[in-house]
Protein backbone atom coordinates (compact mmCIF):
# COMPACT_ATOMS: atom_id res chain seq x y z
CA UNK A 1 0.00 0.00 0.00
CA UNK A 2 1.41 3.37 -1.03
CA UNK A 3 0.28 6.65 -2.49
CA UNK A 4 0.49 7.70 -6.11
CA UNK A 5 4.18 8.18 -6.98
CA UNK A 6 5.04 7.46 -3.32
CA UNK A 7 8.39 5.77 -2.65
CA UNK A 8 8.59 6.25 1.12
CA UNK A 9 6.07 3.53 2.03
CA UNK A 10 6.16 1.50 -1.17
CA UNK A 11 7.87 -1.83 -0.60
CA UNK A 12 7.18 -2.82 -4.20
CA UNK A 13 9.70 -0.32 -5.57
CA UNK A 14 12.37 -3.03 -5.40
CA UNK A 15 10.19 -5.32 -7.51
CA UNK A 16 9.53 -2.58 -10.05
CA UNK A 17 13.24 -1.81 -10.25
CA UNK A 18 13.96 -5.44 -11.15
CA UNK A 19 11.22 -5.28 -13.78
CA UNK A 20 12.78 -2.18 -15.30
CA UNK A 21 16.21 -3.82 -15.49
CA UNK A 22 14.77 -6.97 -17.09
CA UNK A 23 12.72 -5.00 -19.63
CA UNK A 24 15.76 -2.92 -20.58
CA UNK A 25 17.59 -6.14 -21.47
CA UNK A 26 14.80 -6.81 -23.96
CA UNK A 27 15.40 -3.40 -25.51
CA UNK A 28 12.26 -1.90 -23.99
CA UNK A 29 12.55 1.66 -22.68
CA UNK A 30 10.45 2.47 -19.62
CA UNK A 31 9.59 6.15 -19.17
CA UNK A 32 7.83 5.76 -15.81
CA UNK A 33 7.12 2.97 -13.35
CA UNK A 34 5.30 3.85 -10.14
CA UNK A 35 2.64 2.94 -7.61
CA UNK A 36 -0.91 3.76 -8.69
CA UNK A 37 -4.00 4.80 -6.72
CA UNK A 38 -5.17 1.44 -5.37
CA UNK A 39 -3.46 -1.13 -3.18
CA UNK A 40 -1.05 -3.33 -5.08
CA UNK A 41 -1.69 -1.38 -8.29
CA UNK A 42 1.20 -0.18 -10.42
CA UNK A 43 1.64 1.70 -13.68
CA UNK A 44 4.22 1.11 -16.40
CA UNK A 45 4.69 3.67 -19.17
CA UNK A 46 6.45 2.51 -22.32
CA UNK A 47 8.43 4.87 -24.54
CA UNK A 48 6.50 5.46 -27.75
CA UNK A 49 7.33 3.67 -31.01
CA UNK A 50 5.47 2.65 -34.15
CA UNK A 51 2.31 0.63 -33.57
CA UNK A 52 3.71 -2.80 -34.46
CA UNK A 53 6.85 -2.39 -32.35
CA UNK A 54 4.77 -1.10 -29.44
CA UNK A 55 2.49 -4.14 -29.67
CA UNK A 56 5.56 -6.41 -29.62
CA UNK A 57 6.90 -4.56 -26.58
CA UNK A 58 3.56 -4.79 -24.81
CA UNK A 59 3.35 -8.54 -25.29
CA UNK A 60 6.92 -8.99 -24.07
CA UNK A 61 6.22 -6.79 -21.07
CA UNK A 62 3.39 -9.03 -19.90
CA UNK A 63 5.64 -12.07 -19.72
CA UNK A 64 8.56 -10.19 -18.13
CA UNK A 65 6.43 -8.56 -15.44
CA UNK A 66 4.82 -11.87 -14.49
CA UNK A 67 8.18 -13.65 -14.39
CA UNK A 68 9.86 -11.02 -12.21
CA UNK A 69 6.87 -10.90 -9.85
CA UNK A 70 7.06 -14.68 -9.49
CA UNK A 71 10.73 -14.38 -8.51
CA UNK A 72 9.57 -12.22 -5.60
CA UNK A 73 6.86 -14.72 -4.61
CA UNK A 74 4.19 -12.38 -6.00
CA UNK A 75 1.57 -12.70 -8.71
CA UNK A 76 1.18 -9.98 -11.32
CA UNK A 77 -2.18 -9.82 -13.03
CA UNK A 78 -3.34 -7.73 -15.98
CA UNK A 79 -6.97 -8.46 -15.16
CA UNK A 80 -8.98 -5.23 -15.60
CA UNK A 81 -10.96 -5.54 -12.35
CA UNK A 82 -9.40 -8.14 -10.04
CA UNK A 83 -10.82 -6.72 -6.79
CA UNK A 84 -14.32 -5.46 -6.06
CA UNK A 85 -14.62 -1.85 -4.95
CA UNK A 86 -11.25 -0.47 -6.04
CA UNK A 87 -10.02 1.08 -9.27
CA UNK A 88 -9.47 -1.27 -12.18
CA UNK A 89 -6.44 -1.37 -14.47
CA UNK A 90 -6.56 0.11 -17.94
CA UNK A 91 -4.21 0.30 -20.90
CA UNK A 92 -4.20 3.95 -21.96
CA UNK A 93 -2.89 4.27 -25.50
CA UNK A 94 -1.26 7.51 -26.68
CA UNK A 95 -1.50 8.02 -30.44
CA UNK A 96 -0.11 10.37 -33.05
CA UNK A 97 0.55 10.25 -36.79
CA UNK A 98 3.87 11.12 -38.40
CA UNK A 99 4.66 12.07 -41.98
CA UNK A 100 7.25 9.50 -43.09
CA UNK A 101 8.76 11.95 -45.59
CA UNK A 102 9.96 14.42 -42.96
CA UNK A 103 9.22 12.70 -39.61
CA UNK A 104 6.83 15.52 -38.74
CA UNK A 105 3.98 15.00 -36.29
CA UNK A 106 0.90 15.86 -38.35
CA UNK A 107 -1.27 16.06 -35.22
CA UNK A 108 0.36 19.36 -34.20
CA UNK A 109 -0.94 22.81 -35.08
CA UNK A 110 0.18 25.82 -33.01
CA UNK A 111 -3.08 27.66 -33.71
CA UNK A 112 -5.46 24.72 -33.35
CA UNK A 113 -7.72 23.76 -30.45
CA UNK A 114 -5.40 22.27 -27.81
CA UNK A 115 -2.62 22.73 -30.42
CA UNK A 116 -4.17 19.95 -32.51
CA UNK A 117 -4.45 20.01 -36.30
CA UNK A 118 -7.71 19.51 -38.19
CA UNK A 119 -6.40 16.08 -39.11
CA UNK A 120 -5.97 15.20 -35.42
CA UNK A 121 -9.51 16.33 -34.65
CA UNK A 122 -10.82 14.20 -37.50
CA UNK A 123 -8.86 11.24 -36.12
CA UNK A 124 -10.46 11.76 -32.69
CA UNK A 125 -13.89 12.05 -34.32
CA UNK A 126 -13.37 8.75 -36.14
CA UNK A 127 -12.49 6.93 -32.95
CA UNK A 128 -15.46 8.38 -31.08
CA UNK A 129 -17.72 7.39 -33.97
CA UNK A 130 -16.60 3.75 -33.99
CA UNK A 131 -15.51 3.14 -30.39
CA UNK A 132 -18.70 1.46 -29.14
CA UNK A 133 -18.31 -1.17 -31.86
CA UNK A 134 -14.58 -1.45 -31.13
CA UNK A 135 -15.23 -2.26 -27.46
CA UNK A 136 -15.31 -6.02 -28.01
CA UNK A 137 -11.70 -5.74 -29.25
CA UNK A 138 -10.43 -3.06 -26.85
CA UNK A 139 -12.19 -4.48 -23.76
CA UNK A 140 -12.47 -8.14 -24.70
CA UNK A 141 -13.41 -10.00 -21.51
CA UNK A 142 -16.43 -10.32 -19.25
CA UNK A 143 -14.35 -8.76 -16.49
CA UNK A 144 -13.49 -5.75 -18.67
CA UNK A 145 -16.96 -4.31 -18.17
CA UNK A 146 -16.70 -4.44 -14.39
CA UNK A 147 -13.95 -1.83 -14.78
CA UNK A 148 -15.94 0.35 -17.17
CA UNK A 149 -18.37 1.80 -14.64
CA UNK A 150 -18.68 5.38 -13.34
CA UNK A 151 -16.85 6.35 -10.17
CA UNK A 152 -13.62 4.36 -10.47
CA UNK A 153 -11.63 6.63 -12.82
CA UNK A 154 -12.47 4.46 -15.82
CA UNK A 155 -13.83 6.27 -18.91
CA UNK A 156 -17.41 5.37 -19.74
CA UNK A 157 -18.79 8.38 -21.59
CA UNK A 158 -18.05 9.08 -25.25
CA UNK A 159 -16.34 12.45 -24.96
CA UNK A 160 -12.98 14.13 -25.33
CA UNK A 161 -11.17 16.85 -23.42
CA UNK A 162 -7.79 17.97 -22.07
CA UNK A 163 -7.88 18.10 -18.28
CA UNK A 164 -10.59 15.55 -17.59
CA UNK A 165 -9.97 12.04 -16.29
CA UNK A 166 -13.57 11.06 -17.05
CA UNK A 167 -13.15 11.70 -20.80
CA UNK A 168 -12.80 8.74 -23.14
CA UNK A 169 -10.17 10.54 -25.21
CA UNK A 170 -7.82 12.94 -23.45
CA UNK A 171 -5.39 15.39 -25.05
CA UNK A 172 -2.23 15.65 -22.92
CA UNK A 173 -1.06 19.15 -22.03
CA UNK A 174 1.16 20.76 -24.68
CA UNK A 175 4.60 21.97 -23.58
CA UNK A 176 6.10 24.83 -25.59
CA UNK A 177 8.40 23.51 -28.29
CA UNK A 178 7.38 19.85 -27.85
CA UNK A 179 5.65 19.63 -31.22
CA UNK A 180 6.50 15.96 -31.69
CA UNK A 181 4.60 15.11 -28.51
CA UNK A 182 1.19 16.30 -29.76
CA UNK A 183 -1.12 13.32 -29.32
CA UNK A 184 -4.44 11.96 -28.11
CA UNK A 185 -4.92 9.29 -25.46
CA UNK A 186 -7.62 6.63 -25.74
CA UNK A 187 -8.40 5.51 -22.20
CA UNK A 188 -10.91 2.66 -22.56
CA UNK A 189 -8.69 -0.28 -23.68
CA UNK A 190 -7.50 -2.68 -21.00
CA UNK A 191 -4.48 -5.00 -20.74
CA UNK A 192 -6.40 -8.15 -21.71
CA UNK A 193 -6.76 -6.87 -25.27
CA UNK A 194 -4.87 -8.46 -28.14
CA UNK A 195 -2.56 -5.52 -28.82
CA UNK A 196 -2.22 -6.23 -32.54
CA UNK A 197 -5.97 -6.36 -33.12
CA UNK A 198 -6.61 -3.40 -30.82
CA UNK A 199 -4.07 -1.10 -32.46
CA UNK A 200 -5.28 -2.12 -35.93
CA UNK A 201 -8.94 -1.22 -35.31
CA UNK A 202 -8.03 1.95 -33.42
CA UNK A 203 -5.88 3.15 -36.31
CA UNK A 204 -8.51 2.23 -38.88
CA UNK A 205 -11.22 4.09 -36.96
CA UNK A 206 -9.07 7.21 -36.73
CA UNK A 207 -8.14 7.08 -40.40
CA UNK A 208 -11.82 6.66 -41.27
CA UNK A 209 -12.46 9.93 -39.47
CA UNK A 210 -9.77 11.60 -41.58
CA UNK A 211 -11.04 10.04 -44.80
CA UNK A 212 -14.58 11.26 -44.19
CA UNK A 213 -13.52 14.57 -42.57
CA UNK A 214 -15.57 13.90 -39.45
CA UNK A 215 -15.93 16.60 -36.81
CA UNK A 216 -15.74 15.67 -33.12
CA UNK A 217 -18.32 17.00 -30.67
CA UNK A 218 -17.38 19.92 -28.44
CA UNK A 219 -14.89 18.91 -25.72
CA UNK A 220 -16.33 18.53 -22.22
CA UNK A 221 -13.92 19.53 -19.45
CA UNK A 222 -16.36 19.05 -16.57
CA UNK A 223 -16.35 15.81 -14.59
CA UNK A 224 -18.91 13.69 -16.41
CA UNK A 225 -19.43 11.48 -13.38
CA UNK A 226 -21.22 14.45 -11.77
CA UNK A 227 -23.63 14.84 -14.70
CA UNK A 228 -27.22 13.69 -14.36
CA UNK A 229 -28.81 11.41 -16.93
CA UNK A 230 -30.75 14.40 -18.21
CA UNK A 231 -27.58 16.45 -18.72
CA UNK A 232 -25.93 13.59 -20.56
CA UNK A 233 -28.95 13.23 -22.86
CA UNK A 234 -29.05 16.97 -23.54
CA UNK A 235 -25.38 16.90 -24.54
CA UNK A 236 -26.00 13.69 -26.56
CA UNK A 237 -23.20 11.90 -24.73
CA UNK A 238 -23.43 8.14 -25.21
CA UNK A 239 -21.82 5.47 -23.08
CA UNK A 240 -19.70 2.44 -23.82
CA UNK A 241 -21.48 -0.94 -23.83
CA UNK A 242 -22.15 -2.30 -20.35
CA UNK A 243 -21.39 -5.97 -21.05
CA UNK A 244 -19.34 -8.13 -23.37
CA UNK A 245 -22.59 -9.39 -24.88
CA UNK A 246 -23.68 -5.88 -25.80
CA UNK A 247 -20.21 -5.13 -27.17
CA UNK A 248 -20.32 -8.19 -29.44
CA UNK A 249 -23.70 -7.10 -30.82
CA UNK A 250 -22.30 -3.64 -31.60
CA UNK A 251 -19.19 -5.12 -33.18
CA UNK A 252 -21.35 -6.90 -35.75
CA UNK A 253 -23.02 -3.65 -36.79
CA UNK A 254 -19.83 -1.91 -37.92
CA UNK A 255 -18.33 -3.14 -41.23
CA UNK A 256 -15.09 -1.29 -40.52
CA UNK A 257 -14.03 -3.98 -38.04
CA UNK A 258 -14.47 -6.88 -40.45
CA UNK A 259 -12.69 -4.89 -43.14
CA UNK A 260 -9.77 -4.28 -40.78
CA UNK A 261 -9.40 -7.78 -39.34
CA UNK A 262 -10.27 -9.77 -42.44
CA UNK A 263 -13.11 -12.28 -42.66
CA UNK A 264 -11.27 -15.23 -41.10
CA UNK A 265 -9.97 -13.41 -38.00
CA UNK A 266 -13.25 -11.54 -37.62
CA UNK A 267 -15.42 -14.68 -37.66
CA UNK A 268 -13.10 -16.69 -35.39
CA UNK A 269 -12.87 -13.84 -32.90
CA UNK A 270 -16.64 -13.50 -32.70
CA UNK A 271 -17.02 -17.25 -32.34
CA UNK A 272 -14.54 -17.43 -29.44
CA UNK A 273 -16.03 -14.44 -27.65
CA UNK A 274 -19.60 -15.68 -27.99
CA UNK A 275 -18.52 -18.95 -26.38
CA UNK A 276 -16.95 -16.96 -23.53
CA UNK A 277 -20.05 -14.79 -23.08
CA UNK A 278 -22.39 -17.79 -23.12
CA UNK A 279 -20.25 -19.60 -20.52
CA UNK A 280 -20.48 -16.56 -18.25
CA UNK A 281 -24.24 -16.19 -18.72
CA UNK A 282 -24.81 -19.82 -17.80
CA UNK A 283 -22.53 -19.83 -14.76
CA UNK A 284 -24.20 -19.53 -11.35
CA UNK A 285 -21.80 -17.44 -9.26
CA UNK A 286 -21.21 -17.54 -5.48
CA UNK A 287 -22.71 -14.01 -5.33
CA UNK A 288 -26.02 -15.30 -6.70
CA UNK A 289 -26.09 -18.15 -4.19
CA UNK A 290 -25.39 -15.75 -1.32
CA UNK A 291 -28.08 -13.34 -2.50
CA UNK A 292 -30.87 -15.69 -3.51
CA UNK A 293 -30.45 -19.28 -2.32
CA UNK A 294 -32.03 -18.95 1.11
CA UNK A 295 -34.22 -15.88 0.50
CA UNK A 296 -36.79 -16.95 -2.04
CA UNK A 297 -39.22 -19.58 -0.77
CA UNK A 298 -41.88 -21.43 -2.69
CA UNK A 299 -45.35 -21.22 -1.22
CA UNK A 300 -48.11 -23.55 -2.28
CA UNK A 301 -51.58 -24.69 -1.27
CA UNK A 302 -52.69 -28.23 -0.74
Amino acid sequence: MAGYFDLTTDEAQVVRRDMTVALKKFGITIEALHHEVSEGQHEIDLHYDNALKTADNGMTLRFVVKAVAQQHALHATFMPKPITGIDGSGMHVHQSLFDKRNDKNVFFDETGKYQLSDLALQFIAGQLHHVRALSAILSPTVNSYKRLVPGFEAPVYLSWARINRSALIRVPQYSKGQTQAARCELRCPDPTANLYLAFAVMLKAGLDGIKNKLTPPKPVEEDLYDFSELMLRELEIETLPATLGEALELMQTDPLIKETLGSHTYEKYLEAKHIEWDAFRLYVSPWELEQYLEIYLVSYKK
